[in-house]
């Protein structure tokens, strides 16, 4: 799916959240400096809008990867970076999630936007995934989530739903024409887990205190989790 969608990948992203990503992407990446990381991973990074956000805000010359499967995504990232990020040290890399090609504690910061449910959401690695980000923080080191969540309200919630299954969906498939893609976003969207439920799943992983902050009546929330 990933490797089909990426000539307007960017595009339908602002739409479908009318413009807020870019805002939750910048929460995240200022989230992730308040600490002064000198590593950072922007994990399935895909055309890079974190990663580079990041550059862009440091003041200190850090040093950022960002992994991903999909190599058009990467493609992506890497010209963009050139435009938005020039003179920084950020570099793609083709990988494998559930394999980081990291040593143990390698990383100050981890980040993830909108990624973290293709991951998790049942996925039979879910466990081997979550490990390998532990393994590869530092003690002390953050794990920083922007993800789709589900709304305490009732009624925002259904209206939530039937936003990721009308809108969401149309104008995904109708852009990209890849009709997999944006059906399984929009219901893997609507039946993701709550704020709860995500965070259980990251202490249960060995992440010492996890926190998270909810955007948009609680539509979008995002973690952080400590190592």
């Amino acid at each position: 799916m990933f490797t089909a969608i990426p000539r307007r990948y960017d595009l339908i992203n602002r739409i479908i959240t009318l413009g807020q990503d870019k805002q939750w992407r910048d929460k995240a990446a200022r989230e992730c400096l308040k600490s002064k990381p000198a590593r950072v991973l922007d994990l399935c990074c895909g055309t890079g809008d974190l990663a580079i956000n990041l550059a862009r805000l440091a003041e200190n010359n850090l040093e950022i990867t960002g992994l991903d499967y999909s190599q058009p995504m990467l493609d992506i990232a890497t010209k963009k970076a050139e435009l938005l990020a020039r003179g920084k040290k950020l570099s793609f890399i083709h990988g494998d999630a559930g394999n980081l090609p990291f040593p143990d504690g390698y990383f100050d910061f981890a980040g993830i936007s909108f990624a973290f449910r293709n991951l998790t959401y049942k996925n039979p690695f879910v466990q081997q995934h979550l490990a390998e980000v532990f393994r590869v923080l530092k003690p002390g080191g953050r794990f920083v989530i922007v993800e789709s969540s589900q709304p305490k309200s009732r009624l925002i919630r259904e209206i939530h739903h039937l936003y990721l299954r009308s809108f969401v969906f149309i104008v995904g498939y109708w852009l990209s024409g890849n009709r997999q893609a944006y059906r399984y976003l929009a219901e893997s969207a609507a039946r993701f887990y709550n704020p709860e439920e995500v965070q259980e799943m990251l202490l249960k992983t060995g992440f010492r205190q996890v926190s998270y902050q909810p955007f948009l009546f609680g539509a979008v929330s995002i973690h952080v989790a400590t190592k």
